[in-house]
């Protein structure tokens, strides 16, 4: 039984959801507009402002696609109201990050400049402080599109093990490793 998927997707004000013949589901709201292909076996009902996902069997993969579909939906209707922030954190001396309008500059201990450009439903923003590791702050109502990017941008110089040097999420607990221990 799938628990996410019987649960109730609410429709908060200024949010429109429409569903056509070919079960593709349009969310618009005031930061954007999301459509999503919606499998057949699943059934959506819009009632008194709420969404409500249905599924034609109890299979497995019917089981699966009930929740699936239900997360996805429910991303969109909070991506389109509030929307979205990941915030990265560039660990490492001499690490730097700069951005102008949707291009991204990271120097992250390569011999060049990394230049990265961004969609435009994304919005880039770089805080550079005195004593503090520079931040990357990403922002969209697309919540897939920006984990992509993000996990996109961290690729670049992933967390090492050792001194946890690399781009990581901020709050992301890093497992650390002794490295060599002095001989006695």
């Amino acid at each position: 039984m799938s628990r996410i998927g019987k649960l109730p997707i609410s429709i908060p004000e200024g949010v429109q959801v429409t569903v056509n013949e070919e079960n593709i589901v349009t969310v618009k709201g005031k930061l954007g507009e999301l459509t999503q292909q919606v499998d057949p076996a699943i059934t959506l009902k819009i009632e008194e402002g709420t969404i409500v996902l249905e599924r034609t069997s109890d299979s497995k993969p019917h089981k699966a696609k009930h929740g699936l579909y239900r997360a996805l939906i429910a991303n969109m209707v909070k991506g389109v109201s509030e929307g979205f922030k990941i915030v990265q954190e560039l660990v490492g001396v001499g690490y730097k990050a700069s951005n102008r309008g949707q291009v991204l500059e990271l120097s992250v201990g390569y011999s060049h400049n990394i230049f990265l450009e961004l969609p435009p439903e994304i919005k880039v923003e770089t805080q550079t402080e005195r004593g503090k590791n520079p931040l990357v702050i990403l922002t969209s109502y697309d919540k897939q599109l920006l984990g992509q990017v993000a996990a996109k941008i961290r690729s670049f110089r992933k967390p090492e093990p050792y001194k946890g040097k690399g781009i990581k999420y901020q709050g992301e607990e890093l497992r650390r490793k002794a490295g060599k221990a002095a001989s006695a």
